[in-house]
């Protein structure tokens, strides 16, 4: 275990009026002709037939609060000097067959991909970060920036419970650097384009032997952070109960970026080393379940939080500790997210029950203000701010626009 120097976290506290300006106007440069009164004045307009997917119901697993609880819940318009949020999903599944409505298999409902992506742009969750697990999905993720250009963005790599589906391929014409050399090609094809934006997910789970063994896990780890250094991504990072393994490996490797260890959910002496690392730190509904979970998110720094839905999973249940701080939140903000229902009575417009998606993230920002006692825009914006530089979605969508109006960039590795 390394050693950890206190971590000095000094951020200096504005008021509510302060934050939004400094923050809004000159470090986020919002346009000067977009009202304020206007939420989603920088999302792009919906198509018809995605728009006519979002209901203008409240969410109904949000058990939304009492006046007293939060702020005013008198109308769920929200008035002009109210904080309108906007959120970046750094760790979406879209690739999911859930979201192509099936479930183990089997076919339950309609594939409703459009209206879940809509959801989440309604509330304010701008971008979108679709996880690449393995070379597959992350071509699949890729496709998906190609449709949804400045709005999603890929990562590439092989999940350590997808490692041994690389290692059993090897053999004495077929090493793991041959095999893992697609995986590499297509990241940085993917960067140059502006589509993909981070490197992962790669990591270590030792809660999941019984998908990849250790062993594998290992090896695809190791050369996986040997390519990191060639392609110069930031990192999209998985560790669970490997802390020792992981950051051994991780701290070696001689990375030109750093990155996200996403679904944090490990200790608060794991969390302070990783900041003392440069690292930042991805919070969503699995880092909140337990009180000890919260105790250490109370501590996560500003300056290193990302926010994540990492949907299908991870969702915020009424079980975990983080719900007495979900039904305090205010209505306006899950204002036009409609109520989920179970798969087998799914239909046009509505959530399907136990299926996290992007528009859940309002819940996770709000949990999250709460536990650290902090106002709930500091949060959205801190975390915005943080994305925005990690990943540079701003650079990515004028290459992919490059790559629209101008065809092939001159490729460079």
């Amino acid at each position: 275990m390394l050693g950890f120097h206190a971590y000095k976290h000094s951020i200096t506290r504005l008021t509510r009026s302060q934050f939004i300006s400094s923050f809004s106007k000159q470090k986020l440069g919002y346009q000067a002709n977009i009202p304020i009164s206007s939420p989603f004045s920088r999302i792009h307009t919906l198509p018809r037939n995605i728009a006519r997917g979002i209901s203008s119901s409240t969410m109904a697993s949000l058990q939304v609060s009492s006046p007293a609880a939060g702020p005013s819940t008198e109308t769920s318009t929200a008035p002009e000097s109210r904080y309108q949020p906007r959120y970046i999903d750094v760790g979406i599944n879209l690739t999911d067959t859930t979201y192509q409505g099936y479930y183990h298999g089997r076919k339950a409902h309609e594939a409703d991909l459009e209206a879940v992506i809509s959801r989440g742009q309604a509330i304010g969750c701008q971008k979108l970060m679709v996880t690449g697990s393995d070379y597959k999905h992350s071509l699949q993720a890729i496709e998906l920036a190609e449709q949804y250009p400045g709005t999603i963005f890929a990562t590439v790599g092989v999940h350590p419970c997808c490692a041994s589906n690389v290692t059993k391929h090897i053999s004495p014409t077929k090493s793991l650097q041959f095999l893992l050399k697609r995986v590499e090609d297509l990241a940085l094809q993917g960067k140059n384009r502006g589509t993909v934006t981070a490197f992962g997910e790669i990591g270590l789970d030792y809660d999941r032997f019984f998908l990849s063994d250790k062993e594998s896990q290992l090896v695809v780890f190791e050369e996986q952070l040997r390519i990191a250094e060639r392609v110069d991504l930031p990192l999209f990072l998985h560790s669970r109960a490997a802390e020792e393994d992981f950051n051994k490996l991780l701290f070696a490797a001689n990375l030109p970026r750093k990155g996200l260890v996403h679904s944090f959910t490990g200790t608060l002496e794991e969390m302070k080393v990783l900041v003392e690392h440069g690292y930042d730190i991805g919070i969503n509904g699995c880092s909140l379940k337990t009180e000890e979970n919260l105790a250490v998110v109370k501590e996560v720094p500003l300056e290193r939080l990302q926010i994540e839905t990492d949907g299908p999973w991870c969702e915020i249940r009424n079980s975990h500790a983080s719900a007495k701080y979900l039904k305090t939140m205010p209505e306006y903000l899950a204002n036009g997210v409609p109520k989920d229902v179970k798969k087998e009575k799914w239909q046009s417009g509505l959530r399907v029950k136990g299926r996290n998606e992007p528009c859940a993230i309002a819940g996770v920002a709000w949990v999250i203000a709460q536990v650290k006692g902090v106002e709930f825009e500091e949060v959205c914006e801190r975390s915005w701010e943080n994305s925005m530089t990690m990943f540079r979605f701003d650079e990515a969508a004028v290459l992919q626009q490059k790559w629209k109006e101008n065809g092939p960039p001159e490729e460079s590795a």
